[in-house]
């Protein structure tokens, strides 16, 4: 499931795609157009920050521009950037965990058709689609 997290920060992006040609965006001001809190969305964009898909800039003007065009983003990696991940069971979301089941599981082949569905279906919608 995606969480809040996951849906502001879409909503987020496009709200930063909408207005860049307006220069750094404070946080205060998409707070108040996505009427999201701003302690909730400085988690996000911390988040959004580190994934480098925004840039964040201090001071007065500051605020947050995209670092690329609207075309050039996937929702499928602002989901990621800001979610654990959009594996639907926990033996998949951990590449790193090795189940004890995974030779008998009846049932993993079903998870990875349907984990690679959601990333390919994720992956195919821009940001860009949303403006």
């Amino acid at each position: 499931m995606i969480s809040t997290k996951g849906r502001y920060a879409i909503r987020v992006m496009i709200d930063l795609a909408e207005n860049r040609d307006k220069g750094p965006i404070p946080l205060k001001d998409i707070s108040a157009r996505q009427d999201i809190s701003k302690k909730y969305l400085e988690i996000i964009a911390k988040s959004l920050v580190s994934a480098e898909l925004i840039i964040g800039a201090s001071g007065k003007g500051g605020g947050y521009t995209l670092s690329r065009s609207p075309e050039q983003y996937s929702v499928g990696e602002i989901i990621e950037a800001v979610e654990d991940a959009l594996s639907p069971v926990a033996c998949l979301s951990n590449k790193e965990y090795e189940c004890k089941r995974k030779g008998l599981c009846k049932t993993l082949p079903m998870w990875i058709e349907y984990e690679q569905l959601t990333h390919d279906f994720f992956y195919s919608k821009k940001l860009s689609d949303f403006l």
